[in-house]
């Protein structure tokens, strides 16, 4: 659990290094809080407040899905011992595979409901301020299972959003993809993080 405290910290440090730079930031004052939403690059969907309310189960459209943890084959001196029969031969935890949404539904709603289907572990943690689900593990692979800069991370049509996955709305045709990263992303393709300090994430 420390250790995990420990990467949750880092996580929301680097999100204050988006929120200085203009990538994202909230305002308000009291109780209410109310979200700016993200500068994203041109053409790329902007974060949206999704609920229950927002989803429309009559009109049904269809993405895929993958969930991989490939990563860890390369770093396997640093997996947490124990955790080594929980790693795919391949890595690959949830095969991509075509899935249906409903319209309103997040990143988040698809992930849940297919793992669930598949009787696949996932946790998660609700952050009120990031109005976003933290993904913590999937097939009780953990953050920090695999290095002090491990953890889960999204994408969807190869682009990995400043964001979290409960403010991405689903479209049709998208690929999502659930990757483990052992560095902050850079290994999964994610470059948001080149040419910024790290931090000590202590």
């Amino acid at each position: 659990m420390k250790k995990r405290k420990r990467f949750r910290i880092l996580a929301l440090a680097l999100v204050c290094i988006f929120i200085l730079s203009g990538c994202q930031g909230y305002s308000g004052s009291g109780e209410e809080e109310t979200y700016e939403k993200a500068v994203v690059p041109q053409g790329k969907p902007k974060p949206q407040e999704l609920d229950e309310d927002s989803i429309d189960k009559e009109k049904e459209g269809t993405c895929t899905l993958l969930v991989e943890c490939s990563t860890i084959l390369k770093n396997k001196e640093d997996l947490t011992k124990g955790k080594e029969e929980l790693i795919p031969e391949d890595g690959i935890i949830f095969p991509e595979t075509e899935v249906t949404f409903y319209e309103g539904e997040s990143v988040f709603d698809v992930l849940m409901r297919e793992l669930q289907k598949k009787k696949i572990h996932m946790e998660y943690n609700f952050t009120p301020i990031y109005h976003s689900n933290y993904i913590e593990g999937i097939n009780n692979i953990y953050e920090l299972d695999c290095g002090k800069l491990s953890g889960w991370t999204y994408s969807v049509n190869g682009w990995f959003p400043s964001y979290g996955c409960s403010q991405y709305a689903v479209q049709q045709g998208d690929a999502i993809e659930w990757h483990y990263t052992c560095d902050l992303g850079r290994d999964v393709g994610d470059d948001t993080m080149n040419g910024r300090e790290e931090g000590n994430g202590e």
